[in-house]
């Protein structure tokens, strides 16, 4: 049984920072392409960061380029997203994603003012 769990979300001030996980079991991680997406109330989930497999050769949203962060542990199958200089727009919940078809249950990131 694959199981995604994300941590690391919480409350942060403009401008601060903040460092997402994603601890994944069940699944051979080092195989996987790993990603993570969010998603504002009311609007759909937009695809943020991915790494490859086997290269970890990285790819991001044009929003969150120069801010964010994304890189992973094959030997504690974990994946991160490390965000800094946060902006109220990054308000979401984050969710970590296994290739195509796992999804872990999402972590929430709050901007506050």
């Amino acid at each position: 049984q694959v199981q995604l769990v994300e941590s690391g979300g919480g409350l942060v001030q403009p401008g601060g920072s903040l460092r997402l996980s994603c601890a994944a079991s069940g699944l051979t991680f080092s195989n996987y392409v790993m990603s993570w997406h969010r998603q504002a109330p009311g609007k759909e989930r937009d695809f943020v960061a991915r790494i490859s497999a086997v290269t970890g050769s990285t790819t991001y949203a044009e929003s969150v380029k120069g801010r964010f962060s994304i890189s992973r542990d094959n030997a504690n199958n974990t994946v991160s997203l490390q965000m800094d200089n946060l902006e109220s727009g990054d308000t979401a919940g984050y969710f970590c994603q296994a290739g195509t078809g796992y999804w872990g249950q999402g972590t929430q990131v709050t901007g506050s003012s």
